[in-house]
């Protein structure tokens, strides 16, 4: 229905600074690290990455700073094949994440969002011709919040489906819930999000959690849980889990923004939830071999060879 129109990210564009250590430092303690790199970043510009390394055809809409940072930022996602039409610049910093990576693939992030704060619901509206010819609108929350529920509500209105990575986890109005079509949470988001006062923590099953969050009012649920698989549910009666692929984990840094923009291609192409989900697995563990986030997302030649290479080995 929606094959050949473009996947709208709106989102944040950092710049990531990645300092490689043995572990993640406990509080107050300094260690020596092993490697440090710079790459761009940011959970929206690291999903619109994640889509044109697939081959398919997305436009960005966000901020960027007016520092060097910016420049960067914006050539990076123009390499990258990703339509810059709805980045608009700011005076002042570009947003910044300052990423803490261990030996075993597990990280600390804290992101300092600069322009990425100055996302406003007249920059949705500014673009409203941008996410009219969307086939998907891919959001997350590391931009206000304003702007997000505004977004939903142009999403709604104009029926473009909406799918939603509620990261950093924060209090969100219902109505937001009600207009997301896929709301994507990993599994510190999803307790957040479905926990009750009494709850003990990891008491409820992935199926419990989707539930509580299907009953919020969005239409379907992904509960993307690291090496534990995902969990798929829908109004329409989907209940499903599924296996993650095994492979060694280097950096998860940016695994979700992986799946999430292999999910929203897997849908665009025509591919069922089920399908898609399995798909963007595929994408998430080719990812997380990878250091650095945008760096490590596939191209759709690579995804298909790690597929097919896999079922390979399981026959």
């Amino acid at each position: 229905m929606f094959r050949n129109k473009p996947i709208v990210v709106v989102g944040s564009v950092n710049l990531d600074l990645v300092a490689v250590t043995e572990r993640i430092p406990a509080v107050g303690e300094t260690l020596i690290g092993t490697d440090f790199q710079m790459h761009p970043g940011g959970k929206g510009a690291n999903q619109a990455v994640a889509v044109a390394r697939l081959g398919y055809p997305v436009r960005m809409i966000g901020r960027i700073g007016s520092d060097a940072f910016g420049m960067q930022l914006t050539t990076h996602l123009e390499n990258a094949g990703v339509d810059i039409a709805g980045v608009a610049s700011s005076e002042g910093a570009s947003g910044v994440a300052v990423i803490v990576v261990s030996a075993m693939g597990e990280n600390s992030i804290v992101v300092a969002p600069g322009a990425n704060a100055k996302v406003t619901p007249q920059d949705i509206a500014k673009n409203l011709p941008i996410i009219r010819e969307a086939g998907m609108v891919l959001a997350q929350l590391e931009i206000p919040l304003d702007a997000v529920e505004y977004l939903s509500s142009i999403c709604a209105r104009e029926n473009v489906p909406m799918i939603l990575d509620p990261a950093p986890a924060r209090e969100l109005p219902r109505t937001v819930f009600e207009h997301v079509n896929w709301f994507t949470p990993n599994e510190s988001e999803a307790a957040f999000y479905a926990s009750e006062k009494n709850d003990r923590p990891g008491s409820q099953l992935p199926a419990q959690i989707a539930e509580t969050l299907l009953s919020k009012g969005c239409r379907g649920v992904v509960l993307k849980m690291g090496s534990h698989g995902v969990h798929l549910a829908s109004r329409r009666g989907l209940q499903e889990s599924l296996p993650a692929f095994t492979v060694k984990a280097i950096d998860t840094t940016a695994a979700g923004d992986a799946f999430n923009g292999g999910f929203a291609v897997g849908l665009m192409l025509g591919k069922t939830p089920k399908e898609s989900a399995i798909f963007a697995s595929g994408v998430a563990a080719i990812s997380v071999t990878r250091i650095g986030a945008q760096p490590s997302m596939p191209t759709m030649a690579e995804v298909e060879s790690f597929m097919n290479q896999y079922s390979a080995v399981r026959s």
